[in-house]
Protein backbone atom coordinates (compact mmCIF):
# COMPACT_ATOMS: atom_id res chain seq x y z
CA UNK A 1 0.00 0.00 0.00
CA UNK A 2 1.10 3.12 -0.66
CA UNK A 3 2.13 5.73 2.33
CA UNK A 4 -1.06 8.48 2.46
CA UNK A 5 0.38 11.73 2.06
CA UNK A 6 -0.68 14.81 4.55
CA UNK A 7 -0.77 18.20 3.20
CA UNK A 8 0.82 19.73 6.06
CA UNK A 9 4.56 18.24 5.61
CA UNK A 10 3.98 18.35 1.83
CA UNK A 11 3.49 22.45 2.55
CA UNK A 12 6.25 22.49 5.17
CA UNK A 13 8.14 20.93 2.36
CA UNK A 14 6.63 23.68 -0.43
CA UNK A 15 7.78 26.47 2.14
CA UNK A 16 11.41 24.95 2.09
CA UNK A 17 11.39 24.97 -1.98
CA UNK A 18 10.02 28.50 -1.91
CA UNK A 19 12.77 29.61 0.64
CA UNK A 20 15.36 27.46 -1.44
CA UNK A 21 14.38 29.43 -4.80
CA UNK A 22 14.71 32.69 -3.06
CA UNK A 23 18.30 31.97 -1.83
CA UNK A 24 19.33 30.48 -5.11
CA UNK A 25 17.99 33.21 -7.16
CA UNK A 26 19.65 35.91 -4.75
CA UNK A 27 23.04 33.95 -5.15
CA UNK A 28 22.42 34.29 -9.20
CA UNK A 29 21.98 37.41 -9.20
CA UNK A 30 25.08 37.99 -6.68
CA UNK A 31 27.20 35.29 -8.90
CA UNK A 32 26.29 37.84 -12.21
CA UNK A 33 27.22 41.06 -10.23
CA UNK A 34 23.74 42.26 -9.91
CA UNK A 35 24.05 42.24 -6.21
CA UNK A 36 27.27 42.39 -3.54
CA UNK A 37 26.67 39.47 -0.97
CA UNK A 38 29.32 37.63 0.86
CA UNK A 39 26.86 34.37 1.12
CA UNK A 40 29.82 32.28 2.79
CA UNK A 41 30.38 35.20 5.61
CA UNK A 42 27.38 36.75 5.97
CA UNK A 43 25.09 36.10 9.55
CA UNK A 44 22.15 36.63 7.84
CA UNK A 45 22.17 34.65 4.85
CA UNK A 46 24.29 31.48 6.53
CA UNK A 47 21.18 31.63 8.74
CA UNK A 48 18.71 31.44 5.96
CA UNK A 49 20.83 28.50 4.52
CA UNK A 50 20.85 26.84 8.10
CA UNK A 51 17.03 26.85 8.10
CA UNK A 52 16.40 25.90 4.75
CA UNK A 53 18.35 22.75 4.97
CA UNK A 54 17.27 22.00 8.74
CA UNK A 55 13.46 22.73 7.15
CA UNK A 56 14.46 20.03 4.46
CA UNK A 57 16.47 17.55 6.49
CA UNK A 58 13.82 17.45 9.37
CA UNK A 59 11.10 16.55 6.71
CA UNK A 60 13.46 13.66 5.47
CA UNK A 61 13.60 12.34 9.32
CA UNK A 62 9.43 12.54 9.31
CA UNK A 63 8.84 11.06 5.48
CA UNK A 64 11.14 8.36 6.63
CA UNK A 65 8.96 7.31 9.71
CA UNK A 66 5.85 8.31 7.38
CA UNK A 67 7.00 5.84 4.92
CA UNK A 68 8.66 2.73 6.73
CA UNK A 69 5.90 2.49 9.38
CA UNK A 70 4.10 -0.48 8.05
CA UNK A 71 7.63 -2.06 7.01
CA UNK A 72 10.37 -1.01 4.46
CA UNK A 73 9.05 -1.27 1.11
CA UNK A 74 11.89 -2.42 -0.78
CA UNK A 75 11.68 -1.75 -3.89
CA UNK A 76 10.58 1.57 -3.86
CA UNK A 77 12.87 2.81 -1.59
CA UNK A 78 15.50 1.60 -4.25
CA UNK A 79 13.98 3.55 -6.64
CA UNK A 80 13.97 6.18 -4.34
CA UNK A 81 17.19 5.54 -3.33
CA UNK A 82 18.63 5.83 -6.53
CA UNK A 83 16.66 8.58 -7.98
CA UNK A 84 18.19 10.67 -5.45
CA UNK A 85 21.74 9.33 -5.81
CA UNK A 86 21.16 9.78 -9.53
CA UNK A 87 20.41 13.48 -9.07
CA UNK A 88 23.35 13.84 -7.06
CA UNK A 89 25.12 12.57 -9.71
CA UNK A 90 24.44 15.25 -11.99
CA UNK A 91 24.67 18.14 -9.93
CA UNK A 92 28.28 17.27 -8.67
CA UNK A 93 28.36 16.98 -12.66
CA UNK A 94 26.74 20.04 -13.28
CA UNK A 95 28.20 21.81 -10.05
CA UNK A 96 31.75 20.83 -12.29
CA UNK A 97 31.14 22.43 -15.40
CA UNK A 98 30.29 26.01 -13.96
CA UNK A 99 32.62 25.89 -10.77
CA UNK A 100 35.32 23.72 -11.64
CA UNK A 101 37.17 24.89 -8.65
CA UNK A 102 34.52 24.77 -6.05
CA UNK A 103 32.05 21.79 -7.41
CA UNK A 104 29.73 19.83 -5.32
CA UNK A 105 31.13 16.81 -3.88
CA UNK A 106 28.97 15.93 -0.64
CA UNK A 107 25.91 18.40 -1.06
CA UNK A 108 22.49 18.04 0.06
CA UNK A 109 21.06 15.14 -2.08
CA UNK A 110 24.17 13.56 -1.90
CA UNK A 111 24.04 13.33 2.15
CA UNK A 112 20.23 12.75 2.08
CA UNK A 113 20.80 9.39 0.04
CA UNK A 114 23.30 8.48 2.63
CA UNK A 115 20.75 9.38 5.29
CA UNK A 116 18.11 7.36 3.93
CA UNK A 117 20.37 4.23 4.14
CA UNK A 118 21.76 5.11 7.55
CA UNK A 119 18.08 6.26 9.03
CA UNK A 120 16.70 2.34 8.73
CA UNK A 121 19.19 1.35 11.28
CA UNK A 122 17.37 3.76 13.53
CA UNK A 123 13.45 3.68 12.66
CA UNK A 124 12.45 1.89 15.51
CA UNK A 125 13.96 3.78 18.03
CA UNK A 126 12.24 6.60 19.79
CA UNK A 127 13.96 8.27 22.60
CA UNK A 128 16.90 6.99 21.17
CA UNK A 129 16.56 9.56 18.27
CA UNK A 130 16.08 12.39 20.09
CA UNK A 131 19.12 11.97 22.56
CA UNK A 132 21.47 10.86 19.96
CA UNK A 133 20.23 13.48 17.48
CA UNK A 134 21.03 16.18 20.22
CA UNK A 135 24.58 14.79 20.54
CA UNK A 136 25.24 14.41 16.84
CA UNK A 137 23.75 17.95 16.69
CA UNK A 138 26.30 19.06 19.39
CA UNK A 139 28.72 17.42 18.04
CA UNK A 140 28.97 18.78 14.61
CA UNK A 141 28.80 22.33 15.60
CA UNK A 142 31.51 22.18 18.47
CA UNK A 143 33.55 19.48 17.58
CA UNK A 144 37.03 19.88 15.38
CA UNK A 145 39.90 17.22 14.38
CA UNK A 146 42.46 17.96 11.84
CA UNK A 147 42.22 14.53 11.08
CA UNK A 148 38.40 15.04 9.10
CA UNK A 149 40.65 17.85 7.18
CA UNK A 150 41.89 14.92 4.81
CA UNK A 151 39.40 15.01 1.08
CA UNK A 152 38.35 11.32 1.87
CA UNK A 153 36.43 12.55 5.19
CA UNK A 154 34.81 15.52 4.45
CA UNK A 155 31.72 13.84 4.10
CA UNK A 156 31.56 13.31 7.85
CA UNK A 157 32.07 16.76 8.51
CA UNK A 158 34.21 17.34 11.95
CA UNK A 159 36.98 20.02 9.68
CA UNK A 160 38.64 22.68 11.24
CA UNK A 161 37.71 24.44 8.03
CA UNK A 162 34.79 24.40 5.44
CA UNK A 163 35.96 23.05 1.99
CA UNK A 164 36.08 25.15 -1.08
CA UNK A 165 32.10 23.77 -2.29
CA UNK A 166 29.26 25.45 -3.62
CA UNK A 167 26.96 23.10 -1.18
CA UNK A 168 28.66 21.34 1.54
CA UNK A 169 25.76 19.08 3.97
CA UNK A 170 28.10 16.95 6.25
CA UNK A 171 26.52 14.06 8.35
CA UNK A 172 27.81 15.72 11.50
CA UNK A 173 25.93 17.76 12.64
CA UNK A 174 23.37 17.26 9.84
CA UNK A 175 22.25 13.71 10.66
CA UNK A 176 21.63 14.56 14.25
CA UNK A 177 18.93 16.92 12.08
CA UNK A 178 17.69 13.93 10.27
CA UNK A 179 17.04 11.50 13.75
CA UNK A 180 15.69 14.56 15.44
CA UNK A 181 12.91 14.81 12.46
CA UNK A 182 12.05 11.13 12.52
CA UNK A 183 11.76 11.61 16.91
CA UNK A 184 9.28 14.48 16.05
CA UNK A 185 7.29 12.04 13.01
CA UNK A 186 6.65 9.45 15.25
CA UNK A 187 5.77 11.85 18.01
CA UNK A 188 3.51 13.95 15.87
CA UNK A 189 1.77 10.97 13.97
CA UNK A 190 1.47 8.55 17.04
CA UNK A 191 -2.71 8.75 16.49
CA UNK A 192 -2.63 7.83 12.72
CA UNK A 193 -4.85 4.70 13.72
CA UNK A 194 -6.69 5.96 16.87
CA UNK A 195 -10.32 4.38 16.53
CA UNK A 196 -13.82 6.86 16.79
CA UNK A 197 -13.94 5.63 20.43
CA UNK A 198 -10.50 6.68 21.23
CA UNK A 199 -11.55 9.99 19.86
CA UNK A 200 -10.63 12.02 16.34
CA UNK A 201 -7.21 12.16 15.39
CA UNK A 202 -5.19 15.87 16.08
CA UNK A 203 -7.06 18.81 13.96
CA UNK A 204 -3.79 19.44 11.86
CA UNK A 205 -3.18 15.90 11.05
CA UNK A 206 -6.10 16.12 9.27
CA UNK A 207 -6.32 19.83 8.40
CA UNK A 208 -7.21 20.33 4.29
CA UNK A 209 -7.11 23.61 2.47
CA UNK A 210 -7.91 24.83 -1.12
CA UNK A 211 -6.74 27.92 -0.77
CA UNK A 212 -4.47 28.66 -3.66
CA UNK A 213 -1.05 29.74 -2.02
CA UNK A 214 -1.48 26.06 0.54
CA UNK A 215 -2.34 24.22 -3.34
CA UNK A 216 0.94 25.27 -4.62
CA UNK A 217 2.83 24.57 -1.58
CA UNK A 218 1.54 20.94 -1.19
CA UNK A 219 2.46 20.93 -5.07
CA UNK A 220 5.84 22.72 -4.99
CA UNK A 221 6.30 20.05 -2.00
CA UNK A 222 5.30 16.78 -3.88
CA UNK A 223 7.87 17.52 -6.79
CA UNK A 224 10.40 18.90 -4.50
CA UNK A 225 13.02 17.23 -6.15
CA UNK A 226 12.06 17.97 -9.24
CA UNK A 227 12.11 21.71 -8.75
CA UNK A 228 15.33 21.49 -6.72
CA UNK A 229 16.76 19.82 -10.24
CA UNK A 230 15.48 22.22 -12.89
CA UNK A 231 15.12 25.58 -10.96
CA UNK A 232 19.36 26.39 -11.37
CA UNK A 233 19.37 25.41 -14.81
CA UNK A 234 16.38 27.35 -15.59
CA UNK A 235 17.44 30.43 -13.83
CA UNK A 236 21.03 30.26 -15.43
CA UNK A 237 19.17 30.23 -19.12
CA UNK A 238 17.01 33.02 -18.28
CA UNK A 239 19.72 35.29 -17.02
CA UNK A 240 22.97 34.57 -18.84
CA UNK A 241 21.45 35.65 -22.05
CA UNK A 242 21.22 39.23 -20.27
CA UNK A 243 23.39 39.10 -17.53
CA UNK A 244 26.65 36.95 -18.53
Amino acid sequence: MSAPRYLVVDVLRGVAIVLMIVYHFTFDLNFFGVLSIDFYRDPFWLGFRALIVTLFLGLVGVSLHLGTRHGIHWRRFLRRLGLIAGSAALVSLGSYLIFPQSMIVFGILHFIAVASVLGLLMIRFYWANLVLGVVLVAAGLWLQHPLFDHPALHWIGLMTHKPVTEDYVPVLPWFGVVLLGLFLGKTLFRDLHRTSEEGPQPAWMRWHSDHPVVRALALGGRYSLLIYMVHQPLFFALLWPILG
